[in-house]
């Protein structure tokens, strides 16, 4: 049995490099991610919504890393953003940390809750070989 989640696209649905419909998560233990914002060591916001979303994907990675599993194994990714932003930059930083992993994304506009924050990132992943 896999430990990383499989995608689900189904075939009456358009197709999408960058993300993928459903996803199949292996059943076994469960990390969930709380929102991370581009923030960096000291908690302090990064300017601009290229480098705070590189880093909040950063963050996403460490707090996987600390409970055992990777951005293999994410199944869901919830992303907020600001609503004065184009997501377009976010998609672009995205690639730069993410690369072209296919995860369940959720992309939605919010007010921010940290002042200077453009971005709030979530994950679950399964947490293989526990």
């Amino acid at each position: 049995m896999t430990t990383t989640p499989t995608p689900v696209d189904p075939p009456r649905l358009h197709q999408n490099p960058a993300f993928t419909w459903g996803m199949i998560a292996p059943a076994g233990p469960t990390l969930y991610v709380g929102g991370q914002n581009g923030t960096d060591e000291a908690g302090a916001v990064l300017d601009g919504l290229g480098p705070q979303t590189e880093q909040a994907l950063r963050n996403v990675l460490a707090v996987l890393e600390e409970a055992g599993t990777d951005a293999d194994h994410v199944a869901k990714l919830t992303i907020y953003l600001d609503p004065a932003v184009d997501p377009g930059a976010a998609y672009a930083a995205t690639g730069a940390v993410w690369g072209r992993r296919r995860t369940a994304v959720t992309v939605l506009a919010v007010a921010p809750a940290r002042e200077g924050a453009l971005v709030e990132i979530e994950a679950v992943a399964s947490i293989p070989g526990r």
